[in-house]
């Protein structure tokens, strides 16, 4: 099967499954619109599809991907803002109560990062190196050239990512006032396992071990 008719395929059984047998639910969505409590920023490898990992329902996620799960320092200036926005959107008109960073094993864009770090070039390629700059400390932090370091960095830039968010004013805010939380998880696409970030002790550990995934 070629993959435009295997996506066609799938379409055809999500219409089955959410158009035809939970037709309520798609029609109140279109209808009243979309209500998400949670946010995912997540990678856009191919991999690591929030909605699946996360077996959501239309409506539940609010889900903004780009290289590396990335969120960029507060800007607010008249250059092109695509995760600032989606951002701002989830928190001042959705009012989203959580904020998921969502980092990955073998993550492609925090390979590229370590390999620059490390000297070399990328060939033909004008934007990945720049966008992952934002997340430069993190190699500084744990080093390019050990490769058991990767797993160390991709959850180093999942720190950075956090440590950004709470620069956007409103959403410290939220913060502080005990209506929004922030997460850092990262997901072993090896094992299955999901790991998530401490705000105490600054360590990950599996999802189900931890009491409080709350960031503060």
């Amino acid at each position: 099967m070629n993959p435009i008719n295997r996506l066609l395929a799938g379409y055809r059984s999500y219409r089955a499954l959410y158009h035809e047998k939970r037709g309520d639910m798609t029609r109140r969505l279109a209808e009243e619109g979309q209500k998400p409590k949670i946010m995912v920023i997540a990678c856009s490898d191919s991999r690591v599809d929030p909605a699946i990992l996360f077996n959501a329902d239309p409506g539940e996620i609010f889900v903004v991907r780009n290289v590396a799960a990335l969120v960029p320092p507060y800007s607010p200036d008249s250059s092109h803002h695509g995760t600032s926005s989606a951002i701002e959107f989830a928190v001042k008109d959705l009012g989203v109560q959580e904020i998921i960073v969502l980092g990955h094993y073998k993550c492609g864009g925090v390979a590229a990062m370590r390999s620059i770090h490390a000297g070399n070039q990328l060939e033909d390629r004008e934007f990945i190196g720049p966008w992952m700059a934002l997340a430069a400390e993190a190699c500084s932090m744990h080093g390019a050239d050990d490769p058991e370091a990767a797993a160390a960095v991709e959850m180093a830039t999942i720190k950075t990512s956090i440590r950004n968010l709470k620069t956007f004013p409103w959403v410290q805010k939220g913060i502080d006032n005990g209506t929004l939380r922030v997460h850092g998880w990262w997901f072993d696409i090896n094992s299955g396992n999901l790991l998530a970030h401490d705000p105490r002790t600054g360590q990950f550990s599996i999802v189900d071990s931890i009491p409080d995934l709350s960031a503060k």
